[in-house]
């Protein structure tokens, strides 16, 4: 089986890639490095089975081309992180929205199977918990460019779900909720690799709000492994499917979990979402997702708990601290 990979240098795809492989199957990534690592992949690129395209999936020459030597194709190139939504709107929504529009292009003309990674951010201001696939979309307003990220990934939906209901293109979306795990930087203000580097650091956990907002962490592990099967079931095709974990914690509460996990003598600090992000940001106090559909569907259940999480982002920060190699 040939896999194509958009954002395969990223978080998620690295780890994608990396799991294809060890499965025997053809890799070509496509990654242009505006938030992807090289050192993500750097251990698969003399893999006989791993290629790597350097090109931004807006490039609609090389997209096609790769598209056409592929068997089927995994979407996951994506402006991401909140910190990168409030700070660059125009590129968050650009890079979403035609990014994906030239994937799908591709994947009808080649009549390519394709997953397109969503995210729980399309639920918006629903306080309908746990989220469910089939619930209302509540985005904020459009003055207030936290909501940017969220109409952007929904618009991707939509113009996934018109091409299979046009062409029946095999298409299966996949919400994701913080997924989490090595390799994930807290540069673009990813919570848990924050927090532990900084706990690492002996410095001040800095907790955005109050800290009662509550999220669900599920490790990228489960995740792939998620993604391969919903690939792998044709029922899956024309379908939405969450998947995260249901084990919820407050975001003081995994602050006080990391500075026990890994033993640091760190404080916690707050500050206010105007001071961090803006004075138009606001934020979703609870985000949980229903899981019965992709449990019905592929029996999924997440491995690994909260605890397993945080203890294997520490050894990943902590061995690029030692070496000297640790990117903010």
């Amino acid at each position: 089986m040939r896999n194509l990979v958009t954002g395969g240098a990223g978080f998620i795809g690295s780890h994608l890639c990396e799991w294809l492989v060890a499965q025997g199957q053809r890799v070509l990534a496509i990654d242009d490095f505006s938030t992807g690592r090289h050192e993500n992949i750097a251990h698969l690129e003399n893999h006989s089975l791993f290629s790597l395209v350097c090109a931004s999936i807006t490039d609609e020459a090389i997209v096609r081309e790769c598209v056409a030597q592929v068997d089927r194709v995994y979407h996951l190139a994506s402006a991401v992180g909140v910190r990168l939504i409030v700070e660059q709107p125009v590129r968050t929504i650009e890079t979403i929205v035609h990014g994906t529009s030239v994937v799908l292009q591709a994947c009808a003309r080649y009549r390519r199977p394709v997953l397109i990674t969503s995210t729980s951010e399309v639920y918006g201001k629903s306080n309908k918990v746990p989220f469910s696939e089939d619930d209302d979309l509540v985005i904020g307003p459009s003055f207030r460019r936290r909501w940017a990220y969220a109409c952007s990934k929904a618009l991707d939906e939509f113009l996934a779900m018109a091409y299979w209901h046009h062409s029946r293109l095999p298409v299966v979306i996949v919400r994701l909720f913080n997924t989490v795990g090595p390799r994930q930087t807290g540069q673009y203000g990813m919570v848990v690799p924050r927090f532990v580097r900084q706990a690492l650091a002996g410095e001040p956990l800095t907790v955005y709000g109050d800290g009662t907002q509550t999220r669900c962490f599920c490790h990228v592990k489960d995740v792939v492994g998620a993604l391969t099967k919903l690939m792998d079931l044709p029922e899956a095709r024309g379908q939405v499917f969450n998947v995260g974990s249901q084990e919820e914690v407050s975001i003081r509460e995994l602050a006080e979990r990391v500075i026990q996990l890994t033993g640091s003598s760190s404080k916690i600090v707050f500050i206010p979402f105007e001071e961090a992000f803006g004075p138009d940001f606001e934020d979703m106090q609870r985000r949980v997702p229903d899981l019965r559909k992709v449990q019905q569907a592929i029996g999924y259940r997440p491995r690994y708990t909260l605890d397993d999480i945080i203890r294997d982002v520490a050894a990943y920060l902590s061995g690029k601290m030692t070496a000297g190699l640790f990117a903010h």
